[in-house]
């Protein structure tokens, strides 16, 4: 079951309590107590041992990275953009993990209160409530992200993987300068306009983000303020 004092490391990471922050938590200790692994360490996240493999890019999978160790940040972390709550944990060089499914819908009609999920659409969905009724929401999701902490194993779809594809460690790629901002990037992410080298916004070119939908191409929302001397 999950401690309070992970509950409140989660917190500080994501901002608030919610109930999938909790079960992100919550289906890491089943994978991890499956796997019988612990959270990655020093090692583990030097060397990319865990991998954990998430599939939406929502309070779950800051759970998740707050209980494995795995993170975007130590590349040991991988979005698939399936939108499924679903975490996929193992161990490299291991041909079985553990996948562990949460249905959304089953727990809602189970755990969440009425007034939760209407203060949710309103206040989440539509961007319309009020700072009182953001205040209430904050409050009972908070009270049922708790009780997600006491979830049981069987409420969750537990079952064996095997990794049939080998999932490559992060390399280290070359930096070039980019000929008009001259800000260094990584090579990969360089194109080529007239045989110069230039990064993607200064190329005028999309980029892949994750944004809330998920996956995409967007184009980069910002572009830099030049003051004069």
């Amino acid at each position: 079951m999950v401690s309070k004092e992970l509950i409140e490391k989660a917190r500080e990471f994501h901002g608030h309590i919610c109930p999938f922050l909790v079960l992100g938590l919550r289906a890491s200790e089943i994978a991890m107590k499956r796997l019988g692994i612990s959270k990655a360490g020093v090692g583990e996240t030097i060397s990319e041992d865990i991998v954990a493999i998430v599939e939406a890019n929502n309070c779950f999978a800051d759970g998740v990275q707050i209980a494995t160790g795995c993170t975007f940040g130590n590349n040991s972390l991988m979005y698939i953009d399936t939108g499924k709550n679903a975490l996929t944990l193992f161990r490299r060089g291991n041909r079985r993990g553990v996948r562990v499914y949460i249905d959304a819908q089953k727990l809602r009609e189970k755990y969440f209160s009425k007034e939760a999920l209407e203060l949710f659409q309103k206040v989440v969905a539509e961007r319309r409530g009020s700072r009182e009724d953001v205040e209430k929401l904050h409050r009972l999701w908070t009270e049922i992200g708790y009780r997600m902490a006491d979830i049981p194993e069987e409420e969750f779809v537990v079952q064996e993987v095997e990794i049939v594809e080998e999932i490559e460690r992060a390399p280290i790629f070359e930096s070039i300068r980019c000929s008009r901002c001259g800000e260094l990037v990584m090579a990969p992410k360089i194109v080529y306009v007239d045989g110069k080298p230039l990064c993607l916004q200064c190329a005028g070119r999309e980029a892949l983000a994750v944004i809330g939908r998920g996956i995409t191409y967007t184009k980069i929302p910002f572009r830099l303020v030049l003051h004069g001397p």
